[in-house]
């Protein structure tokens, strides 16, 4: 990886911040119609020939937290979704959105305020945060979600912390709605704990299974 991982692209109206540490190349950006990104060219990322609203939309898909903007009149910013979600993909990482704060996450990381892809196979070298080491280490998990939660507790806004535990699960602690790999919403609550050593049981919650397994992580 670069000495310097952050990246900077300047427009007229808008500038876009791209965090190598988080990418996990999911190619929203590349895929997205316009022309402020394009993989073929250089520098990649060009927002002067996109609109600010474009920006915005185009940026705002990462799912990982990797690129943010910043509008140079302050006028448009990012703003939380009214729901906080957290998506159990199929085998691969837990993608959050909403208004989170992640414990112990570096201040240079503005995008994983709204958008994060968090470890749950137990192997990033990035933790909390995926780095696609799943794809690498077979894990395997279809993202399916079992319990129920709450049948009274109501989703929606508002914020959400999610904490690591030292060698231990993701503890969540906010208002958060979780959603299968289906696309189902499964389980609405505002506290729980979510496995990320892997061999939980009871994917994506923590059975315990981080204590038998030795799994070390801070």
């Amino acid at each position: 990886m670069s000495k310097n991982p952050i990246f900077e692209f300047s427009g007229g109206q808008a500038d876009v911040r791209w965090d190598q540490r988080l990418c996990i190349h999911m190619n929203e950006c590349n895929k997205a119609a316009g022309d402020l990104f394009d993989g073929a060219r250089k520098p990649w990322c060009q927002p002067g020939l996109a609109s600010v609203g474009e920006v915005k939309d185009v940026i705002e898909r990462c799912p990982s937290g990797a690129l943010s903007f910043q509008v140079k009149d302050g006028g448009t910013a990012e703003t939380a979704p009214a729901e906080n979600t957290i998506v159990v993909s199929y085998n691969g990482p837990l993608f959050v959105r909403g208004d989170v704060t992640i414990a112990g996450a570096a201040e240079d990381m503005p995008g994983v305020r709204f958008r994060a892809a968090l470890c749950r196979c137990g192997q990033s070298a990035n933790k909390p945060f995926c780095d696609n080491s799943h794809e690498t280490t077979n894990f395997q998990d279809h993202g399916a979600v079992g319990e129920s939660g709450d049948a009274a507790a109501a989703g929606g806004g508002g914020p959400l912390t999610v904490t690591a535990a030292k060698d231990g699960p993701l503890l969540l602690n906010g208002p958060v709605t979780i959603i299968a790999s289906s696309g189902r919403p499964a389980r609405r609550g505002s506290k729980t704990a979510l496995c990320r050593c892997g061999h939980s049981n009871n994917k994506p919650f923590c059975d315990g299974s981080h204590k038998t397994v030795g799994f070390r992580a801070d």
